[in-house]
This record gives C-alpha cells, structure tokens and sequence, in this order.
C-alpha cells in the first residue's frame, strides 16, 4: 500500500514515515506544504493520505476541500492540535475520515491507518479467507489450510494489494504505483520475479489446489478468480469481499 504523508514538520514527517514503512510495510511519499501534497495527491495510486492541518502555503483544510472537490475520495487522517468540537464537527464535514490529536501515540496511527485502508477496500474485518489462504493484515501472516507460508515482505506487500481486490485484474503498473514510492528505481520484470515466487510459494502450501494467482496475458494478474460459498473468516469478513469482488465496487 502507498500512503502520501503531507507534513511540514521534518523531524515528525521522519519518524512518521519510518513507523509506516518499518511496521506494515507501507512505500510512503513526503510532501512539506500543502500545495505539494496537493500536487502528489493528483497521481491516483494512494491508499491513505496522511494529512495535517497546520501547513505552510496551504493548510490542510483547505488541500482537504481540494481533493473532496475534485472527487478524490482516497481516504484522509488529519493529524490536528485543535480538539474542540466545532474544529472536528469542521473536518468530517469537509470529508475527513479520521482524525488524531497531537500529541498521539504511533500505534495508535498506525492502527488508523490500517483500518482506514481496509475500510477504502471495502473490507472491515482484517483476515482475508480464499481458496484456502488466510490473510491476516494485522499480524501480517499468512497460510493455506493451517500450512504457515514464510513470505519476504515485498511477497506479502504484493498479496496483500490483491487480495484487496479479489476477481480484479491488476496490472503490472498498479502494483509499481502502490508498492513503491518516488524515490524506488523502478525495474521493468521486478513484478513479475516477486509474482512468480508468490505464487510458487501459495501453491507449494496446497499442490493440489487450482492456483491462486492467475496471470492474464497482457493485462496483469488476478487473485482467485473462482470463490468458494464459505470465502471469508466470518459472515462479516465473508460480505466485505463479495462487496469488493461485484463490479462497480
């Protein structure tokens, strides 16, 4: 997943930059202003903005009105110094999704953020069930019918987006835009290496099982193509995937 922090304190900016790539994993871009934000926030590959509100050149509510104007409907956590009522009733009015008063706790974002994500997914519960797999995005674990499967974090990152978007091609170029940031020199076939090994790994966990990963020629991949009545850890977990498997979801 890729998160856009916009915040013009540096040394805060560092330190919330590394907690969202050294714990989920997550390529983060950095912009110092508001109307840097609001110029990566043109390029539609982010999950998360992360986004304060006291900004030099543009300040966050207003880069906030920019994006909802526009219809960008990424998902936004504010970080804020204001906690009265009428500041926050102001935020969420203007389409904000979530909001964390300074000073916080980075556990505390990094669990917001996470949700926050799965929530712009479609998906409310954490652990993604399919064709055997377990996805659990929390702990960040994965296995196929009890098997554990030891994946590098690039892999993880890799299945993770898919299975986000069960049923969905995804293409070579999606999965560069939301698994790397600007700083990433990008390789023509690191997808496909990363891909190939995923998928050696799922299907070494089950042989017998119809693959997990499909390739569509041309187009990208596609993450179980067929799903079983029982896909989902819960009735609950079960509906946010067929909502995000239907068409126009």
């Amino acid at each position: 997943m890729r998160v856009l922090l916009v915040e013009d304190e540096v040394r805060l900016a560092d330190n919330l930059a590394a907690a969202l790539r050294d714990g989920p994993g997550f390529a983060v871009d950095w912009a110092e202003d508001g109307e840097a934000g609001d110029d990566f926030a043109r390029t539609p590959c982010y999950d998360l903005i992360v986004l304060d509100l006291m900004l030099p050149k543009l300040d966050g509510l207003s880069l906030l009105k920019r994006l909802r104007a526009r219809r960008d409907s990424t998902p936004v956590l504010i970080l804020t110094a204001k906690e009265g009522a009428d500041s926050i009733i102001q935020l969420l009015n203007a389409g904000a999704d979530d909001y964390l008063a300074k000073p916080f706790d980075l556990g505390e974002l990094l669990a917001r953020a996470k949700a926050l994500i799965r929530r712009g997914k479609g998906a409310a519960h954490p652990t993604f069930t399919v064709l055997g797999l377990e996805v659990n995005t929390l702990e960040q674990t994965v296995s196929r019918n009890g098997v554990f499967i030891d994946l590098s974090p690039t892999e993880y990152r890799v299945l993770e987006y898919l299975i986000h978007r069960p049923r969905v091609i995804v293409s070579k170029r999606e999965l560069l835009e939301h698994l790397y940031d600007y700083n990433w020199e990008h390789h023509s076939n690191v997808i496909e290496v990363h891909v190939s090994n995923l998928r050696k790994k799922l299907d070494a966990a089950q042989p017998e099982a119809e693959p997990i990963i499909e390739t569509m020629r041309g187009r990208g991949y596609r993450l179980a193509p067929t799903f079983p009545p029982e896909a989902g850890t819960s009735a609950e977990s079960g509906a946010a995937l067929k909502s995000i498997a239907e068409p126009g979801k």
